[in-house]
This record gives structure tokens, sequence and C-alpha cells, in this order.
């Protein structure tokens, strides 16, 4: 399967979001899914099942829990194959951080008052 396939389905999407943040149980994860989503724990077993075959997600026994973790090496293609794109986001991006930091300095030194303000 082709990483943007797997990274099609937003329920994936979101356990991958779940473990950016650090490794989750297959229970923690199979909670936050089922809550979110509305599907069975089979359902969200099939989706763990696709990360981890396709080299999204490792995962490791610990006692009777499976922990599941990102592998970041898929993620790591996907950003290769984006960077061709980069251009179109990034000097607007750079052009706003711009704009934000101006409008900052401008603020500073001026009271609450609106008149004491520059237009």
């Amino acid at each position: 399967m082709h990483a943007f396939d797997v990274l099609g389905d937003p329920v994936r999407r979101r356990i991958l979001e779940l473990l950016s943040v650090g490794g989750h149980s297959s229970g923690e994860i199979c909670a936050v899914i089922q809550e979110e989503f509305g599907i069975s724990q089979p359902a969200v077993s099939q989706h763990l099942k696709v990360l981890r075959d396709n080299g999204f997600a490792s995962v490791r026994a610990e006692g009777t829990r499976r922990l599941y973790a990102i592998d970041p090496g898929p993620l790591r293609e996907v950003d290769t194959w984006l960077e061709q794109f980069r251009r179109f986001w990034s000097q607007p991006l750079d052009a706003l951080a711009t704009e934000v930091a101006r409008g900052r300095r401008e603020g500073r030194g001026t009271t609450g008052n609106p008149a004491t303000r520059k237009a």
C-alpha cells in the first residue's frame, strides 16, 4: 500500500496524531478512536494492523499490553516527496511570520487607549 493510501484514511491519521505525542496501548487507542469515530474495536485493530504492516507504527509487548509508537521512516519518505511542493507554502508562511513580527514590534509601547495606537 502506498503511503498516501495509508494516510488517506482519517482514522489512521488520527491514530498517528495520538502516537505523535508518545506511545499508547492498544486499549487507549481503541477507546479514543471508538469515542471519536464510533467504530468497533476490531475495526480499530485493523487500522492499527495497516499502520504496522506499512511501517508507520511499531508495537511491542509489555506484559499483557501492546504498546504502539510511531515509526518515522515512512513519514520521512512522505516529507521527502513533499519537498518539491514546499515552495508553494513556505514563502507565504515566511511572509506571514514577518508581518506578525512587525505587528508585535509596532504594538510594543502602545497603551490600551485606542487613540494612542498608530493607524
